[in-house]
Order: structure tokens, then C-alpha cells, then sequence
């Protein structure tokens, strides 16, 4: 029997029979886009450097952005938080407020933060009044956007592509020309330096490589107007703001511009992830940058990074509206790190000294560090238990880590990848310090020393591994239409 008469039929007769759906009717690829406002509204709050700031010191808007997708089977949600970076114990409280409303199973919302340095506090429970409600007001604002993309999700289509910017993208670990290295604040020499500042007296060569890929995820609509846009840029913030003025950096003008690259209506969210940038920053080594007005680099930083995602999206030739999803989260035990007899004894003698002149002529930071030797040794815990997840979007694939991961360690993901591409987003679903690479641990610096890193130092290798298995898993996973 024809398809014609069985239509036929039905009119006829009325007889109420399931028709097999044609093509157009049968997809299932849903996705919807939000952005809620999450600027501080109750004064003073403090910022990263402690220092108040008033209710006229918002210099730029800070938002909670998230894009809700659906294939019909499953659900995910992908937030990006305009802040330095916020802990686990916050970000689920917002994720059981958006699955109690949305239905989404915690399992499967990545939130991850900029990292911009220039926001409020994201967990203090006690202290200023304007801290601990601008702590309520995060929880409630990104479960706003969360709830708000899913009520908005819409058939939809999906495109990936990706263009380089390496012009804004330093390694900041450098090897040093002899005799410049400075005593660590643990009275020992490291190998390289952070920062180590722009003289070609003083400055050897890089300790790393760079990560010049700007990727984005793509959405549109059945008329192919855009619906939401996922970036990832492996730099860290850009800085220089005004002193005691609120930003989200170079994240959040990268989403103002977007909507004029793409000629999207008001309704179009874009936000910018931060990928594995634990190492990288603006800062072009070796050049004496003109000086810059406040805010003014985070602009040129900005509008270079929405030109290459213009690119990046001309690249598109082929949207997919059949897409399948599925995510992965696994639950990892690391062992924190623990000072030797040697660390400890050192740091309860940097600590015995009462006479300012001796203490003047300690390491810069000594005091600071040696408080955290002692805090790391007496801590009780043993493993710290961190969550990272793996996405699949079609053919595309998204990890989410929850350190300010090395750039070696993004490279090594997107290498190894059964994906074509992968998106390593850093911040991912907490924040626990720097996360190094074993080989980077042996040259030492900033981002190695106990405390700013508290895991164990082959902590990268077992989660790279762990990333990996889960990104094999969800290519195996892939079913393939007739």
C-alpha cells in the first residue's frame, strides 16, 4: 500500500493509525540558549585583592550563560560563570535547583568559570553582608540560566569549526639567563620562572609550548539564525582594570561583540570557556607593549578573539540537526600532597622569627608559603575527590577539568582524542589550584609549589587517562544511521 492511499484512508475512514514520520518530522535535536545578569547588587563586596568596592564599581556586567541541549534521549547542560573560579560545593547547589526544575540529572551540567580576576567572591557563607548574598545571588543565577535555556530549547542544528589566534597567547614559565633565577619562597631555586618580566637581560626562552586554537560550537535554528555559541580560548584573564572595579574580563566582551559578528538577534547568547591556560597569559614577553587605558587591552584581546570565531564559523559548511549526545562524569580520588620533614622544619622556623630585620630577609612570600606547609601537613584528608566529565556532541567532543590545567595537558587531550575535535575546558565544575604536568613539576616555579598546587604530581597523567577512556567510550558509543 501506498503512503498516498494509507493518507487517503485515514481521511476516508478516520481510522486513527500511526504514521511512520518523514525526514523533517523525525528530528529530535533540540537546543536553547540563556544569559542572566549575576553582577554584584548588595555592597560593599570584596574582590580578589580583599579590597571593598562600591555599588559604582561594576565596570562591565557579569553574567551566568548556559546553552541547554537535547536529542530526544538525553539532556545536557554546558554554563560558563563569569568568576575567578567557584567551588564544587556552590556550583551543585545550582545544579540541584536547575535539575529540580528542568529534569536534567545533575550528571550532566557542566558549569565552568572564566577565571577573570576582577569579580567577587563565589562561596563566602560568613563575613560582609554583600559577600554572602552575592554567593546566594550566583547559586540562584545560574540555575536561572540554566532553567531559562531549557524553557527555551527549540529544533536546532550544530556546526564546530576553529581558527587560530597565537597572537595573544604566551607561555609565562621561562627559563632564565644564568645567574637571574631568585630564591623560591621555599628558600630553594627553581629551574623557570613565572612572570619573570620583559628584559632580554634577564630572559632565556619559554618553559612551554602554546595552544593558538579558538574553537567554537555552533547553534542554529531551522532558519539558520543563531541560537547560542560555545568558544574556548586556552589564555587566561587579561587584566588591567581600574583598582577595585568589577570585570568579566575579556570573556564577557568577547560575548558583548559576538552578536554583531553574526548579525544575531538580541535573543543570541555567545560565551567564551577558558581552556587549558595554567600557564599562559597576555603578557608578550621580550616586547615592551605601549601603555594601555584601563580596559583596553581586554578590547583589542576581545575583538581579536570574536574575528577569529567569525572565521571560525565561515568555516562551517555542514550543520547537523540529526545529532546524538551522551556524557560521561567520573568521580576522581587524588592524594594531596604532602611536605617532607625537611619542608616542615624549614617552614616552622620561617615561621618562629619574630625579629623584622630576619624576616626582612626572607624569600618574598615566605611567610605566606610556609603557613601553607604546615596547613598541607596537618591537613586530615587524604584524597581529594574531583569530578570531570566528557561530552559528545555528534562527531565533537568537550572534557572539563577542575584545575587551571597546563597547556601541555589540553594538547595532549586534543592529540590523543579519537575525536577530530575536542574542547578542553579548565574550571570545569570546581577549582583545586594549578594542575601541572609531571615534566613541568621537575623544572619547579609558581604553579608547582605546594599550595598552589595541592595534588599529587602525577595527578595530570591519571586524569588525562581517565579523559581519554571516557572520550574512547563515547566514540564507541556512536550509532550511526542507516
Amino acid at each position: 500500500m501506498t503512503r498516498s492511499l494509507l493518507y487517503l484512508i485515514v481521511i476516508l475512514w478516520g481510522i486513527a493509525i500511526p504514521l511512520e514520520k518523514t525526514e523533517a518530522e523525525a528530528v529530535k535535536f533540540r537546543a536553547g540558549a540563556s544569559a542572566v545578569d549575576v553582577s554584584p547588587q548588595q555592597f560593599p563586596v570584596s574582590l580578589r585583592s580583599g579590597k571593598a568596592m562600591d555599588a559604582s564599581a561594576v565596570h562591565d556586567p557579569l553574567h551566568a550563560r548556559a546553552i541547554v541541549l537535547d536529542d530526544g534521549e538525553t539532556t545536557l547542560a554546558i554554563a560558563v560563570l563569569d568568576a575567578l573560579g567557584a567551588p564544587p560545593e556552590m556550583l551543585n547547589e545550582a545544579k540541584q535547583i536547575a535539575a529540580e526544575k528542568t529534569g536534567i540529572p545533575i550528571e550532566r551540567m557542566l558549569i565552568s568559570s572564566t577565571h577573570s580576576h576582577s569579580t567577587p567572591p563565589s562561596n563566602r557563607t560568613e563575613g560582609s553582608p554583600g559577600d554572602v548574598a552575592y554567593r546566594v545571588l550566583l547559586v540562584n543565577g545560574l540555575a536561572q540560566a540554566i532553567i531559562e535555556a531549557y524553557e527555551k530549547l527549540e529544533p536546532a542544528s550544530v556546526g564546530v569549526a576553529s581558527h587560530d589566534l597565537p597572537d595573544e597567547v604566551f607561555n609565562r614559565r621561562w627559563f632564565l639567563k644564568p645567574g637571574k633565577m631568585p630564591v623560591n619562597p621555599f628558600g630553594k631555586m627553581d629551574i623557570v620562572k613565572m612572570n619573570p618580566g620583559t628584559s632580554p637581560d634577564v630572559l632565556d626562552r619559554p618553559a612551554g609550548p602554546t595552544d593558538p586554537e579558538l574553537m567554537i560550537l555552533s547553534l542554529q535554528d531551522e532558519k539558520r539564525k543563531p541560537i547560542g555559541l560555545l568558544a574556548n580560548y586556552a589564555l587566561h584573564y587579561v587584566g588591567g582594570i581600574k583598582e577595585k572595579h568589577a570585570s568579566s574580563d575579556y570573556f564577557g566582551e568577547f560575548s558583548r561583540l559576538m552578536p554583531s559578528r553574526l548579525r544575531a538577534d538580541p535573543e543570541f547568547v555567545a560565551m567564551m570557556s577558558n581552556g587549558a591556560s595554567g600557564d599562559i597569559n597576555n603578557i608578550p614577553f621580550l616586547v615592551n607593549r605601549p601603555p594601555r587605558e584601563p580596559f583596553e587591552q581586554i578590547r583589542i584581546v576581545a575583538a581579536k578573539a570574536a574575528d577569529a570565531a567569525y572565521f571560525a564559523y565561515r568555516k562551517i559548511d555542514t550543520y547537523d540537526r540529526n545529532v546524538t549526545l551522551d556524557m560521561l562524569e567520573r568521580e576522581i580520588d587524588l592524594k594531596y600532597r604532602r611536605p617532607s620533614e625537611e619542608d616542615v622544619a624549614a617552614a616552622q622556623k620561617v615561621l618562629a622569627l619574630t625579629d623584622p630585620v630576619e624576616i626582612s630577609k626572607l624569600p618574598n612570600k615566605a611567610q605566606g608559603y610556609a603557613r601553607q606547609t604546615i596547613r598541607a601537613n596537618e591537613r586530615e584528608e587524604e584524597f581529594l575527590t574531583v569530578t570531570i566529565q566528557a561530552i559528545r556532541v555528534g562527531e565533537f567532543a568537550i572534557v572539563g577539568i577542575p584545575f587551571e590545567t597546563l597547556v601541555e595537558i589540553g594538547l595532549e587531550i586534543k592529540d590523543r582524542s579519537p575525536f577530530t575535535k575536542t574542547m578542553v575546558i579548565g574550571l570545569a565544575n570546581g577549582r583545586h589550584g594549578y594542575l601541572p604536568p609531571p615534566e613541568q613539576h621537575r623544572l619547579g616555579g609558581y604553579e608547582t609549589w605546594l599550595g598552589t598546587n595541592i595534588v599529587q604530581e602525577d595527578a595530570s597523567v591519571i586524569l588525562t587517562e581517565n579523559l581519554l577512556e571516557m572520550l574512547n567510550e563515547l566514540k564507541s558509543s556512536i550509532k550511526y544511521g542507516n
